[in-house]
């Protein structure tokens, strides 16, 4: 019997919400980016588990994308997945939000930067391919230079932000800029299938550096 598997993708100000059966997307809904995630979230699980006749304890396994990105949407969703999980007994399973949307490039490019706004004109960068690198902050002008002497191919959500200041570098197309509830699935099933799961007492979104208000708060201190 295929797994059945809700996905939840709250890094970026649009969220996604689907369910899968083994690696089928059978509903998907997108989360309204002028109103809070906390606010929609748990009405559309329970709409998409509803239309699918299934009762949350039937749920083999979430997915949920664990960051870089928004502060509040990574706390409300992962957060979401870590109650449901420990409640209904399901397996839990984060996923790097960078992993997914690198999951997405075309194929050709040898090496693939995918880039986030990290703020304070840095950038969140993680390096795929020939000349990996791990997930780092760094500020866009040092990562550009190093990106135009590698030919690097570029994607994620910083470039709605950055696209027009990046000259010379290959922009991927726009749709692979945001993680795709398949492209989460794709990592989230294999890692299912292979029984691996994340303990919800330990799991935490990936940060590198304190929210801008913690920022503020630690200067006042």
């Amino acid at each position: 019997m295929q797994p059945r598997l809700l996905i939840l993708e709250t890094s970026h100000r649009v969220g996604k919400v689907a369910l899968a059966q083994g690696d089928a997307i059978i509903g998907e809904r997108t989360l309204d980016e002028s109103r809070r995630h906390a606010r929609d979230l748990a009405p559309a699980i329970q709409e998409l588990l509803r239309a699918q006749g299934w009762p949350a304890r039937t749920l083999d396994g979430v997915i949920a994308g664990r960051g870089p990105g928004s502060y509040t949407g990574l706390r409300v969703g992962l957060m979401s997945a870590k109650t449901l999980a420990y409640a209904t007994g399901c397996t839990l399973l984060a996923i790097d939000t960078f992993d997914a949307i690198y999951q997405q490039a075309p194929t050709g490019h040898p090496t693939v930067d995918v880039i986030a706004d990290a703020q304070q004109n840095n950038i969140y960068v993680q390096r795929f391919g020939t000349h990996a690198e791990p997930l780092r902050i760094l500020p866009l002008d040092r990562w550009l230079e190093s990106a135009l002497a590698l030919r690097v191919a570029v994607t994620g959500p910083g470039l709605e932000i950055f696209a027009d200041r990046i000259g010379g570098v290959t922009v991927l197309p726009a749709e692979t800029w945001l993680p795709t509830p398949a492209s989460m699935l794709r990592i989230g099933l294999e890692r299912y299938r292979k029984g691996e799961r994340d303990d919800p007492f330990v799991v935490e979104p990936l940060y590198l550096r304190a929210s801008s208000a913690e920022e503020k708060w630690q200067k006042k201190a």
